[in-house]
């Protein structure tokens, strides 16, 4: 119940833009369920969106562990691989 409720939380700070809270709710679910594929995803984005994307690959990597076929973790992972590789970019340029 409490998993569900710091779910919905962070979903709500989602849409509203506010990632580094969204972040702190799917936390603070992970340390009630670890199995929850979807907390991963949902904090993943929020990652990207904070430009974190060394922590976005490590979420979507769990995820793929426990379901290797889970697309929006493919997905996002491929995001924050993309962001890894700008960033690279960016800091050979400098």
């Amino acid at each position: 119940e409490k998993f569900k409720t710091l779910k919905n939380e962070g979903n709500d700070f989602v849409k509203k833009g506010k990632y580094e809270e969204a972040v702190n709710k799917y936390s603070e679910c992970m340390k009630l369920n670890t199995k929850e594929c979807t907390i991963y995803t949902n904090r993943a984005l929020c990652f990207l969106r904070l430009y974190k994307y060394e922590e976005a690959k490590q979420d979507c990597d769990h995820v793929l562990q426990i379901e290797d076929s889970n697309i929006k973790a493919f997905y996002r992972r491929a995001l924050a691989y993309k962001g890894l590789q700008v960033r690279k970019k960016n800091m050979a340029g400098i």
